[in-house]
């Protein structure tokens, strides 16, 4: 994948997706506006759904609001759609535009799915992501490595009866709290990140980086030791996990006298990048 929060373009159009839930979303308005001929997509959208709620069209159920950028700048709630749904919904717009979108939207699926099968043309997406962003070479290495044990954790965690979502925001936020005294979101206000739109990890430092890979492979070996399953168990060896990470964080910095929670973020990346990609 290339980046959490992304634009794609079709015939010229910019389309706004998120990535949620281990898939991509797309914005709704955004692919009517490319669909139809409408001078108001918001309205258009707005009068198909209520034609989807009178039909009885489940689609129309599973839409989610996610925060999408806007052209201000800022970010605000969107309807968005999975790959799937965005193809139900399509059905029920009369537009020549239509087909040649479908298949479109059919290759990014196809991509997605190439992807689940050959995990490295994953990996190798988000290196050349990371590196048009300026980052060094041994922290994008760090990055991927890290990546791989997140998913081997988070598959563990899911075979052991903990739902993708809210259950394993939790679990992270206990192997966080261990590591390093702090949840994801308290983290992210510690380095003065904007809470809805920025990764965490993707402004760690190496050793903010090589702790959490150490929390979560420990976490991984002590959930399948254990055989820990329900979250009550998981919760307990993602604290445990994250307990040997806080004791390699804490015997590096008696060592060194510094501490390796840091106050750095990465946000001069992204406004560099901004600027080559706008000429300034």
């Amino acid at each position: 994948m290339d980046t959490k929060n992304s634009l794609v373009v079709f015939n010229d159009q910019k389309i706004r997706r998120v990535w949620h839930q281990e898939e991509w979303y797309f914005s709704v308005v955004d692919i009517i506006e490319v669909l139809t001929d409408s001078s108001n997509a918001r309205r258009y959208w707005s009068d198909l759904k209520s034609k989807l709620i009178e039909e009885g069209i489940e689609s129309y159920d599973k839409i989610v609001q996610l925060k999408l950028p806007s052209s201000d700048g800022k970010f605000y709630e969107t309807d968005c759609a999975s790959t799937q749904n965005m193809f139900r919904i399509i059905q029920s717009i009369p537009s020549p535009k239509a087909e040649p979108f479908k298949q479109w939207l059919a290759k990014v699926g196809y991509e997605r799915v190439q992807e689940i099968e050959n995990p490295e043309l994953a990996q190798n997406r988000a290196r050349e992501y990371y590196e048009m962003k300026g980052y060094s070479k041994d922290w994008i290495e760090k990055r991927i490595r890290g990546m791989a044990i997140r998913q081997e954790l988070t598959g563990e965690w899911k075979d052991r009866g903990a739902k993708e979502g809210n259950d394993f925001a939790i679990l992270t936020n206990e192997i966080s709290k261990a590591t390093f005294g702090k949840t994801v979101e308290e983290y992210k206000e510690f380095k003065s990140l904007p809470t809805q739109n920025q990764n965490l990890r993707d402004h760690m430092t190496d050793w903010e980086l090589i702790l959490t890979m150490v929390g979560e492979k420990a976490t991984t070996d002590i959930t399948v030791h254990q055989d820990s399953k329900g979250m009550e168990k998981l919760k307990d060896s993602s604290q445990k996990g994250g307990k040997i990470a806080h004791l390699t964080r804490t015997a590096v910095e008696q060592e060194t006298g510094k501490s390796l929670v840091s106050e750095t973020n990465f946000l001069h990346l992204e406004s560099s990048k901004k600027r080559q990609i706008h000429g300034k």
